[in-house]
């Protein structure tokens, strides 16, 4: 130190406080020359960019809900075509007892009743009982009948 000795009873404390602060981490500045450099940012740059990501996000979520609720449409309208199915061939003649994971053959006649048969359509002989196929189909457990095949 220089030999300076520092007169306490000189210093004025008022003065000393205006160019203080007691929480030095809360100024917008460096309140030294060792401390970090503080710089102003752009808050509109940044606001666009916490926007825009937001964005991103929240269209990536929209679309992975978007396609859940697809599939989840495209099963109501499979189970849909199941139970019409299954009401026409428990309203069709079927001269047997459909076992459960069998596949049958659902015809329908000229006069427009349904049958059920064992035959595929390709394995008549020359008397073909029926005048349209309608579906191929399978019992399930749940006694609901799964189509394999549809004559579109």
């Amino acid at each position: 130190m220089s030999g300076k000795k520092i007169n306490i009873e000189n210093l004025d404390l008022d003065q000393m406080k205006e160019k203080t602060t007691e929480n030095p981490g809360l100024l917008p500045y460096a309140h030294h020359s060792g401390s970090a450099i503080v710089k102003p940012e752009d808050k509109g740059k940044i606001t666009g960019r916490a926007v825009a990501a937001m964005q991103s996000q929240t269209d990536m979520q929209m679309s992975q809900i978007y396609q859940q609720m697809q599939l989840l449409a495209d099963q109501a309208k499979k189970i849909k075509a199941r139970v019409e199915v299954s009401e026409r061939i428990y309203q069709a003649a079927m001269g047997f007892e459909p076992l459960i994971n069998h596949r049958y053959f659902l015809y329908q006649k000229e006069d427009g009743t349904d049958f059920l048969s064992l035959i595929g359509p390709d394995e008549w002989g020359r008397k073909k009982d029926w005048a349209k196929f309608v579906a191929e189909v399978k019992l399930l457990a749940d006694h609901t009948w799964e189509i394999l095949r549809e004559n579109t």
